[in-house]
């Protein structure tokens, strides 16, 4: 898998059968490599302590994302204790079955990691495992959710979340707590004063400026029916914005996109950050500083653009939920059969927001919610419906895997925030992996 490494340590004591376990440890070995992940360590059971602490300092140095040890036969736990001690990564455990023949039992991996578990639970490490053939598709398929969430829990532990201004009056959904998120999360927060912000994006030469409005063009339609003066605002304000991210080491933006970016600065930011996170700079609107770390999860997870939106409506008879924003969608999530518009803000009737429907296909949905009080991680998976636009600017067609009058029933029940965010591919196995690695409640939709 691109851009995920996994530590591989094979574990094994001598008076089972080394045969089979260097043939089990090569073909997982195997396996993953042909899979698509990087690994660090070799396929050779090692079966001392001396042993492991040789093999562990090239996983440390490479900050591995996940740390693989497979049982290729019994041992003891000192070996899985000391990689977890000297390894700062998730563990995975792996036993392989073997064929109940009525002779010698050969390798006895299932009662290896059985061992392990108890010994690393006792000292307080957290670990999942696998108890499966080496060639097992869904052990693959686990080892890949493992290894995303894994990857997106690296990624948290370096995010630094830039915000832009207050959230609104009246919108606790967008409240945030800073300590709380580096203690729970490892994310650190900064403010910046949307006078200062502001200040920058005024000062923007035209030079800058202009290379990106030819730029966008070529990718929408409609650049040159909207308020040019306007217009160049937003974009001045996609260029203060990028230059922030890039100085500041930002991960992703939470903006206060109203009402003083209209009434003060005669634009709207949501094309501004809808740019953005089709750069993988994700960016949520009304300084939802929560939301912004969830499309961080997301976006570390599938690799691909995450999008926060509202939902909007719900129609039971065709079990659909609409979910929709005013226009600071990804582009790259545009309806491949309609051309994007750049369009006007609905109530304050200002440029630029991007207008589209959201393409076809499978999403994945998340929050990190803070509603009850304490963090949890809501996450479901849906099918976007191919549909045209339900209302002006971005927006979807939903149906879960449950009717849709139960998912707004959970909705409100919980009493959940307005934000949900959302990527393309089904990631549900990766988000419940994180959730269990930051330790969180999971609500599922």
């Amino acid at each position: 898998m691109k851009n995920i490494t996994l530590g591989f340590v094979a574990i094994a004591r001598p008076t089972f059968d080394m045969t089979l376990a260097v043939q089990n440890s090569e073909t997982v070995y195997q396996q993953l490599t042909t899979a698509g992940f990087h690994l660090i360590g070799t396929a050779k059971p090692i079966a001392t302590l001396e042993e492991t602490i040789e093999a562990a300092p090239p996983i440390q140095a490479t900050s591995v994302d996940l740390l693989i040890i497979v049982q290729a036969t019994f041992a003891d736990s000192l070996m899985a204790v000391k990689l977890a001690e000297l390894v700062d990564a998730p563990l995975l455990l792996w036993a392989v079955p073997e064929a109940r023949t009525g002779g010698r039992l050969r390798s006895n991996s299932l009662c290896g990691i059985n061992l392990a578990g108890h010994a690393l639970t006792r000292a307080g490490y957290r670990y999942d495992y696998v108890y499966a053939d080496t060639d097992d598709a869904t052990a693959l398929a686990k080892v890949q959710a493992l290894a995303q969430a894994a990857h997106a829990l690296q990624q948290l532990r370096q995010t630094r979340i830039g915000v832009i201004g207050d959230h609104p009056a009246g919108f606790d959904t967008c409240r945030f707590d800073a300590p709380a998120l580096k203690k729970q999360l490892g994310v650190e927060v900064q403010k910046f004063e949307l006078t200062q912000v502001f200040g920058e994006i005024e000062q923007t030469p035209a030079e800058i400026v202009q290379p990106i409005a030819e730029r966008l063009q070529q990718t929408i339609e409609g650049v040159a029916e909207v308020d040019q003066v306007a217009l160049r605002g937003s974009l001045a304000t996609y260029a203060t914005l990028r230059r922030l991210a890039q100085e500041e080491r930002l991960a992703g933006l939470a903006v206060r996109c109203w009402p003083e970016f209209f009434t003060e600065l005669g634009c709207a930011a949501c094309g501004a950050m809808s740019m953005l996170s089709d750069e993988m700079t994700p960016c949520s609107c009304e300084a939802d500083v929560n939301g912004t770390i969830t499309q961080v999860m997301l976006q570390a997870i599938s690799g691909q653009p995450a999008f926060g939106s509202d939902m909007v409506a719900m129609d039971k008879d065709a079990d659909e939920l609409v979910i929709w924003h005013c226009g600071l969608a990804p582009l790259t999530m545009a309806d491949p059969t309609v051309r994007p518009r750049a369009t006007i803000h609905s109530n304050r009737r200002m440029p630029l927001l991007m207008e589209f429907p959201l393409k076809p296909g499978v999403v994945t949905l998340a929050r990190l919610s803070e509603a009850t009080g304490e963090y949890r991680l809501v996450v479901g998976k849906a099918e976007m419906r191919s549909a045209p636009m339900s209302f002006g600017g971005t927006s979807g067609v939903l149906r879960f895997e449950r009717p849709a009058h139960e998912i707004l029933d959970v909705i409100m029940a919980e009493g959940l925030e307005h934000h949900l965010s959302l990527t393309y591919g089904d990631h549900v196995a990766a988000v419940l992996a994180l959730a269990k690695m930051l330790n969180l409640p999971v609500l599922c939709l």
